[in-house]
């Protein structure tokens, strides 16, 4: 059965499109966006789903999160998304994963090993937008400029 998708910029997962029936039981994964402009990339995490607790009830109710269409948490990614357009950003992504935990896992094992606080480009520019590590590592103590 092909699935057209049904959402701009579609995230690319073992060089397909990714859609929303690949989500299955998955609870999150850990994602690379690249400016394809000028090659800065970002790593970080999204979660399939949200829990909210609806106005006047006591138990959460599971909904679907933003997730296709979402661009990251950083500022500075976001600005130049909305200065160059979506298009020029390519959104992967890494790796799937069925808890919470291993979400938040793989996301901190992916920003350690890519090195997101200390590589730079051949002309010295940040290669990572990622300006910090569970907010306890910052890009400022360890990036030399």
């Amino acid at each position: 059965m092909d699935y057209v998708c049904d959402y701009e910029n579609p995230w690319i997962y073992n060089g397909h499109h990714f859609l929303g029936v690949d989500v299955g039981n998955h609870y999150g994964f850990v994602y690379l966006i690249t400016n394809l402009s000028n090659r800065r990339s970002y790593i970080g995490r999204k979660y399939f789903w949200t829990f909210r607790t609806p106005k006047g009830k006591k138990r959460k109710v599971r909904g679907e999160s933003d997730w296709r269409n979402y661009y990251g948490s950083c500022d500075e990614l976001k600005e130049d998304i909305k200065t160059l357009g979506k298009d020029l950003f390519r959104r992967e992504i890494l790796s799937l994963h069925l808890t919470k935990g291993k979400v938040n896992f793989a996301e901190t094992e992916a920003l350690f090993k890519n090195n997101v606080l200390t590589e730079s480009m051949v002309d010295g520019t940040p290669k990572y937008y990622n300006s910090n590590i569970m907010n306890r590592y910052y890009k400022k103590d360890y990036f030399e400029t």
